[in-house]
C-alpha cells in the first residue's frame, strides 16, 4: 500500500473560481514589492525604449524577440522581490515565497479554531447530507449477467497451468491475482493459486510462482475479459478468515460508536508516515531537525536517489503542485470546513504517523470521537497481525470500505481499489472526498482567511467530490477503480416497470 499507484484515476480539480485552482506560473502575477512602483515603471519604460529602437533599425529586427523576452523576464523578476533595506550603499532584496508554497496551516488553525468551536454540536452534520441522493444513477452489480455473455456454461479442457508470483503490498497482490485470473481465462489455462510474498492475506495459499506478475494486462480489454476481472475482484477474492473476523468486529464497533449519527462515520486514509513525508521532499514546520530527519529517511530507504547529479529538490514547488501529503491538522480543517462537526466519528487508517503526538493532536482536538485500529481492537486481538503490514492494511481497508464518507489524501493503490469497491457496493457512487490539494495549498497559506470564505471553498470541494464520485470508466482507467459499466448494470424505467440493462 506504500508504493506509487499503478491505476488510472480521474482528475480532482475543483471548478471554484476562487482561489485559482493552479498556482503554477502565477508567481509574478500575485506579487508586489515595497517601494517598488518606480522601479516597475522604469522597467516598463526600458523595455519600451529597447523595442522601439530595434524596430527603427530594420537591420537588427532579428533581435527583437530576444530583447522582448529579456525585458519581460526583467519585468517579472522585479515583481518577485521585496526591497528590505539599504546597507553600505547596497540594496538588500529578498524573494517572496509564492502563494501556496509555505506550510502555514497551524496559523490558519489558530485563526479559525474559535469559529469552529462556536459551531460545535451543530444541528446539521454534513455526515447526513454529504451525498446528493437525487443524483444517484441506479447502478447495480450484475456480474452473473456479464459472465453469461462470455459464452461458457462449462469449463473446457485446460491447456496447461499458469503459475504466478503475487508480490508487493496488499492491493498490488489484489491487482496481480485478478489480472492473472483474466489471463488464465484467455489462455484457457488452470491458474495455480499463488503463495504470497511476506504475508498470507488471502484465503487460499497453494503453490507458487512466475516472477513478478503485475500490470501484465492492459486496462482496455474486451468486455468479457473485464467481466472476469470484476468477478475476481468484487466477488471471488476474500481476505483470510482471521482477518475477516477481526475486521467485521471493528466495523461493528465503529457503527456502535456512531449510533448518534445513525451508525454513519468518516474514514480517512492518512499518508503521513516518515517515509511518505521524506519521499515527497516537502517541508513542514519542523525546521532543521525535520530536514535532518527527512534526509536520514531518504538515505535509509532510497540510498543516493535524491543526491544524484542534476536532482533539484523544490519543496515549495511540490506544495504548490499538490504533491505534499496532507497533515492530520489539514485533514481536520478541511472536514470541519465542509460541515463535519465535532460529533462526527472518524476512523483513521494509517501506518506509523511521523511525530504522531505533535501532528495528531489538533485532529483529535477537532474530532474527539477519533478511532484507529489500535483503539478499536485490543492489543491481544492485534497481536497476530503485528509485523505484517499487509494484514494490518486489510483491517484498515475493511473499516474504510463500510464508512459513509471515505477521504483519500495522497493517492496509491489503497484508495483506488477502495473507491472502486465502494462504487460497486453503493450503487455506483464512490462516496469519497478526493481533495484538490493545489487549492488547499493556497487556502492553507492564507492565515488571514475568513471562516465563511474557507467554509464556502470546502463545501464547493465536497460538491465536486460528489459529482466525481459517479464517474464512468474511461479507456485509460482501471476497472478496479471505475466498475461502471463493465461490472455493473444501470436501471432503466420503461412501461411503468423497472429493469436492469447494459449501457
Amino acid at each position: 500500500m506504500h508504493g506509487p499507484s499503478r491505476l488510472g484515476s480521474g482528475s480532482n480539480r475543483s471548478v471554484s473560481p476562487s482561489p485559482p485552482s493552479s498556482p503554477r506560473f502565477r508567481h509574478g502575477r500575485y506579487k508586489s514589492f515595497s517601494g517598488g512602483g518606480g522601479k516597475q515603471r522604469a522597467a516598463n519604460r526600458m523595455v519600451f525604449v529597447l523595442i522601439s529602437t530595434v524596430f527603427r533599425r530594420k537591420g537588427v529586427l532579428l533581435f527583437a524577440p530576444l530583447l522582448y523576452i529579456a525585458g519581460m523576464l526583467l519585468y517579472m523578476g522585479l515583481l518577485g522581490f521585496d526591497v528590505l533595506s539599504l546597507k553600505n550603499a547596497v540594496v538588500v532584496v529578498h524573494r517572496r515565497s509564492p502563494p501556496g508554497s509555505v506550510y502555514r496551516s497551524p496559523q490558519v488553525f489558530q485563526k479559525l479554531w474559535l469559529y469552529m468551536e462556536a459551531e460545535s454540536n451543530a444541528s446539521q452534520n454534513a455526515l447526513m447530507t454529504a451525498w446528493d441522493l437525487k443524483m444517484q444513477q441506479g447502478w447495480k452489480p450484475c456480474i452473473n449477467s456479464i459472465i453469461s455473455k462470455t459464452g461458457f456454461s462449462e469449463l473446457p479442457k485446460s491447456n496447461g497451468f499458469l503459475i504466478i508470483e503475487a508480490n508487493g503490498g496488499l492491493n498490488q497482490q489484489r491487482l496481480s491475482i485478478c489480472d492473472a485470473v483474466a489471463v488464465a481465462w484467455l489462455l484457457n489455462a488452470t491458474l495455480v493459486i499463488p503463495i504470497f510474498h511476506l504475508n498470507s492475506v488471502w484465503r487460499d495459499s497453494r503453490a507458487v510462482r512466475i516472477a513478478p506478475f503485475s500490470n501484465r494486462l492492459a486496462y482496455s480489454v474486451p468486455s468479457n475479459v473485464q467481466g472476469i476481472r470484476c468477478l475476481s475482484n468484487f466477488q471471488a477474492l476474500r481476505f483470510a478468515e482471521p482477518i475477516r473476523t477481526l475486521a467485521d468486529k471493528m466495523v461493528e464497533r465503529m457503527v456502535n460508536n456512531s449510533s448518534h449519527t445513525g451508525g454513519k462515520y468518516v474514514s480517512v486514509h492518512l499518508r503521513f508516515e516518515t517515509d511518505m513525508v521524506a519521499f515527497s521532499c516537502c517541508e513542514y514546520d519542523g525546521g532543521e531537525e525535520e530536514k535532518h530527519e527527512m534526509y536520514i529517511a531518504r538515505e535509509r530507504s532510497w540510498r543516493g536517489k535524491f543526491r544524484r547529479r542534476g536532482r533539484v529538490i523544490r519543496p515549495g514547488a511540490n506544495r504548490m503542485d499538490g504533491k505534499c501529503p496532507l497533515t492530520p491538522l489539514e485533514v481536520g480543517l478541511m472536514l470541519r470546513g465542509m460541515g463535519f462537526d465535532n460529533n462526527t466519528s472518524v476512523f483513521v487508517a494509517a501506518g506509523n504517523i511521523y511525530k504522531a503526538d505533535k501532528y495528531m493532536a489538533p485532529l483529535k482536538q477537532m474530532f474527539p470521537l477519533l478511532e484507529t485500529k489500535d483503539t478499536l481492537a485490543t492489543s491481544e486481538e492485534l497481536a497476530p497481525f503485528k509485523g505484517h503490514s499487509s494484514r494490518l492494511a486489510a483491517l484498515d481497508y475493511t473499516v474504510c470500505l463500510h464508512s459513509e464518507v471515505f477521504v483519500t489524501t495522497q493517492g496509491g493503490n489503497f484508495p483506488h481499489f477502495l473507491m472502486g469497491h465502494r462504487r460497486y457496493l453503493f450503487g455506483g457512487h464512490a462516496k469519497t472526498i478526493k481533495p484538490d490539494k493545489r487549492k488547499l495549498a493556497l487556502l492553507f497559506d492564507s492565515p488571514r482567511i475568513r471562516w465563511e470564505t474557507f467554509k464556502r471553498q470546502m463545501k464547493d470541494m465536497l460538491r465536486h467530490s460528489d459529482v466525481k464520485g459517479r464517474e464512468l470508466k474511461k479507456p485509460s482507467a482501471a476497472v478496479y477503480t471505475f466498475p461502471m459499466p463493465d461490472c455493473m448494470c444501470k436501471q432503466t424505467v420503461a412501461a411503468n416497470a423497472s429493469r436492469w440493462s447494459f449501457e
